[in-house]
């Protein structure tokens, strides 16, 4: 475990039998790849995404009196997406809250897009070689996202219900970066050997079911703020 991710479990106040289970969920390595790095690249990015239909209709699911949304720019073991069903479940608990009382938004962008990709996506990919995260023991590549709930060797641990996918269940909006995506379209056209066009629409079936792709993971952000949510930066 990463002492990131060990400092933020402390914190958070989780038992140690807690933080021992949520070791199975990701052995991770800082990700040194998929970075959009100049302006000309995410220039370009666009001008190829421009023909896409853009899903905005999220923001009427923005309701209720606390509402926030978490930046995830990183994967950095996760800590963004645990933090935004930690903050759900303390506001929920400490404050009594009713269904609808709170919204959470999601934002996965620039390094952390994997994270929106199914486990297929990630067994079929080298995923966990490319950025060099370990499975849940710690001695092979990681073959699916440790972010989902399938990918948990203890889904009773009180981790499980932060998982990515749990807190979708529950409500929790969850946004993909268009531009970080075209990333991904590149590692299925080269492995598959299909033309732009062929590769984006496979690598959209690869896409975590609920999630919403939007023109970059910026716009996703200033949208939520323009709905109304907190802005945290998440990792």
């Amino acid at each position: 475990m990463s002492s990131d991710r060990r400092v933020f479990l402390k914190t958070a106040g989780l038992s140690a039998a807690a933080l021992a289970s949520s070791a199975s969920l990701l052995h991770a390595t800082e990700p040194t790849v998929l970075p959009l790095d100049t302006v000309a690249q995410e220039l370009e990015a666009w001008e190829q995404a421009r023909a896409e239909t853009w899903d905005t209709s999220w923001t009427k699911k923005i309701i209720g009196k606390h509402k926030a949304m978490f930046d995830v720019p990183e994967i950095r073991d996760g800590v963004g997406i645990f933090r935004a069903g930690l903050w759900g479940r303390q506001y929920t608990d400490v404050l009594k809250l009713a269904p609808g009382d709170l919204s959470t938004v999601i934002v996965i962008r620039h390094a952390a897009i994997p994270l929106a990709m199914n486990s297929d996506y990630w067994a079929t990919y080298g995923v966990g070689k490319e950025l060099k995260m370990k499975n849940d023991k710690g001695k092979k590549w990681a073959m699916a996202n440790p972010m989902l709930s399938t990918a948990s060797t203890d889904p009773k641990s009180s981790m499980s219900a932060l998982l990515l996918d749990k807190q979708m269940e529950k409500g929790a909006i969850v946004l993909g970066c268009g531009m970080a995506f075209n990333q991904l379209v590149a590692t299925v056209a080269k492995q598959d050997k299909l033309k732009p066009a062929e590769a984006r629409e496979k690598a959209k079936s690869f896409l975590i079911p609920g999630l919403i792709m939007q023109p970059s993971g910026i716009f996703a952000n200033v949208m939520a703020e323009e709905a109304g949510c907190a802005f945290v930066n998440a990792v």
